[in-house]
C-alpha cells in the first residue's frame, strides 16, 4: 500500500479458530469466513499456503473444488454483484497481485441478514482469503495504482444459464464502494435492482436451496 492509500481492514467480531498454519474467524453473515495464512517473509519475498485439505477439515471448511478461477482486473474496475442459482456456488476468495476490496451480500431469503453485505480488504500481502457461501452475491473494486489479480476456487462448475446479479450501487443495499466512477462491463451496469430481485424471488426465482 503506497503513501496516501487508506485501508479497509475492518474485521466483524467473531470467534477465531486456528489450525497449523491457518486462521477462520466467522464474519456479520451466517457462513461467511475471514481465511487468514501464514506468511513467511524474507528479503527473497514470502512463502504461503493457500489451500490444505487437513488444516481445512480441521476447522470445517470446504475441501472439494469443481474449478479455479484466476481474473485480473486494472485499477479502478469494479465487478458484480454476481450469483448463480443452480448450482449454487461458494467462493473462496484471494488476491495474488495488488489489493480489492470485497463484498458478499446474502441473498437467503430465508435469512435473518438477508439483504446485508460484509466488505473487507484483500491483498497479494495479507494472506487473506474470504470464503462466500452459496447463495451470496459477491462483488469486488480494484484499490491503489495497479491491476488486481483474483484467484478464487469455486465448488460447484460455472452454469451460464443460472447467473444473475444484483446492481452494486442499488441504494437499499447502501453498499459504502471506496472508489469513484468505477470501470464497469455494461452488463453489470444493466444488472436488476435489489427490489426487482426480491419481487424474482417472490415470484418465480429460487436462489440455491
Amino acid at each position: 500500500m503506497g503513501p496516501g492509500e487508506k485501508s479497509f481492514n475492518a474485521v466483524s467480531p467473531g470467534t477465531a479458530e486456528s489450525h497449523g498454519g491457518f486462521k477462520v474467524t466467522p464474519l456479520a453473515l451466517s457462513g461467511l469466513l475471514l481465511v487468514e495464512g501464514k506468511l513467511w517473509c524474507d528479503e527473497r519475498g514470502f512463502f504461503a499456503e493457500r489451500f490444505h485439505v487437513a488444516g481445512f477439515e480441521a476447522l470445517g471448511l470446504p475441501t472439494s473444488f469443481a474449478q479455479d478461477n484466476h481474473s485480473r482486473s486494472i485499477p479502478g474496475v469494479l465487478r458484480g454483484l454476481h450469483y448463480q442459482d443452480t448450482p449454487p456456488q461458494g467462493k473462496l476468495v484471494g488476491v495474488v497481485r495488488g489489493r480489492i476490496w470485497d463484498v458478499a451480500v446474502d441473498i437467503r431469503p430465508e435469512s435473518a441478514t438477508f439483504g446485508q453485505h460484509v466488505g473487507i480488504e484483500l491483498s497479494d500481502m495479507s494472506g487473506r482469503l474470504l470464503w462466500v457461501p452459496p447463495r451470496f452475491a459477491h462483488g469486488f473494486c480494484v484499490l491503489g495504482d495497479e491491476p488486481a489479480d483474483i484467484l478464487y476456487k469455486v465448488d460447484a462448475p460455472y452454469n451460464p444459464a443460472t447467473e444473475g446479479g444484483v446492481y452494486w450501487g442499488d441504494a437499499d443495499l447502501s453498499i459504502p464502494w471506496p472508489i469513484e466512477k468505477p470501470v464497469m462491463s455494461e452488463r453489470d451496469q444493466r444488472l436488476p435492482s435489489f427490489s426487482e430481485f426480491r419481487a424474482a424471488l417472490s415470484t418465480h426465482l429460487r436462489v440455491g436451496g
